[in-house]
Order: C-alpha cells, then sequence, then structure tokens
C-alpha cells in the first residue's frame, strides 16, 4: 500500500485510533493524524516575513518536524505513553544537540548540519531581541538582518533549508508499512 491510498482510505473512516499519532506528507500537502482526528498540517511553502513573530512561527515548524523525525526513529507512530514521555523529553533537549543528533544518525549530512546549527543561531537571537536589527546571521560572511540584502540572503537560504527539511521529512516517513498502520488505525 503506498502513502497515497492510505491517506484515501483513512478519509472514508467514521472512526480511528486514538493511539496513533503520525505527521505526513503526500504529493506537498501535510496531514496531521491525532486522538483520531485527521487535520491538514502546515503549508508546503514557508513564507517569512521580515519580522520576529514570522522568524519564530518558521523556525517552531522546523523544531516540529525535528521532533517528528525523533519520534518516527524511536517509537513510530504510536501515540500512547511512551508518546507523551518522549515529546516531554524532546521539549528539554537543545535544538543544537538535535541537530547534531541527525548528523549522528547519518539523517543530516555534514554541510546540512552546519546550515542549520547557522539558521537556528538566528532563532536564538530572533527570541531574545527586541528588534530584528539585532540579528546576525553567519552563512560565509556576517549579514545583518536589518539590511534587504542580509535579509534576502537568510530568507532564501532558510527557505532552501525548509525544502531539505521536508525531504528529509519524507524519506523517514517512507519507512511507514501504510498497511499495517491502517490495521492499527482501526478500532
Amino acid at each position: 500500500m503506498k502513502d497515497y491510498d492510505f491517506l484515501k482510505l483513512i478519509k472514508k473512516q467514521k472512526k480511528l485510533s486514538s493511539y496513533i499519532r503520525l505527521y505526513f506528507i503526500i504529493n506537498n500537502k501535510h496531514y496531521f493524524l491525532n486522538q483520531g482526528i485527521l487535520k491538514i498540517g502546515f503549508e508546503s511553502k514557508l513564507t517569512i516575513s521580515k519580522n520576529r513573530e514570522s522568524l519564530i512561527l518558521a523556525f517552531s515548524k522546523m523544531s516540529f518536524l525535528f521532533d517528528e523525525i525523533i519520534r518516527l526513529r524511536i517509537i513510530g507512530y504510536s501515540n500512547r505513553k511512551e508518546s507523551t514521555e518522549l515529546l516531554y523529553l524532546l521539549n528539554l533537549i537543545p535544538i543544537n544537540r538535535k541537530i547534531r543528533t541527525f548528523l549522528d544518525w547519518k539523517v543530516f549530512d555534514p554541510d546540512y548540519t552546519r546550515e542549520m546549527s547557522r539558521l537556528f543561531e538566528v532563532r536564538n537571537d530572533t527570541i531574545h531581541c527586541v528588534s530584528l536589527n539585532e540579528v546576525k546571521y553567519n552563512p560565509k560572511n556576517i549579514v545583518s538582518l536589518s539590511n534587504e540584502l542580509g535579509f534576502k540572503k537568510f530568507r532564501i537560504d532558510l527557505e532552501t533549508a525548509w525544502k531539505k527539511l521536508l525531504k528529509v521529512y519524507v524519506l523517514e516517513q517512507e519507512k511507514i508499512d501504510w498497511s499495517k498502520l491502517l490495521n492499527d488505525l482501526k478500532l
């Protein structure tokens, strides 16, 4: 069974098991199955404006996918007690450790790991600033997010990293046994 067939079948179900939690992407459309309810997930296109709220939202989407990759690799799509406990622990782990873990697990290559680390430094600075004028980005040369060229460079790099993260996520998702998942979803 393919992911698309799985989606068609679960949309027809009147009741789904609440013991499944899965964020999945099919044909650039995102879905989140949680607590027996199928919802629409994030947009595949990341829209970034030159303000703190937009950046924090973009990074929170990336962080969410980081946690979902870790969940898939450790406990799969389970939404039982171990899922709640793992989500609790994931909230305690600094983002730079998660990025490093992806390198160790060979989910990220060394270049992408460095790129993500640099991007998430901007997230940290953005959280602790009043204005983006205080934030610098250091891909190879330090640029300020306060000027148009600096922000444009950052935005392009973040959008590119997001697209790659979506591909990484889909690769992890391809390891799911969709037929088994469909059986687990039935009450």
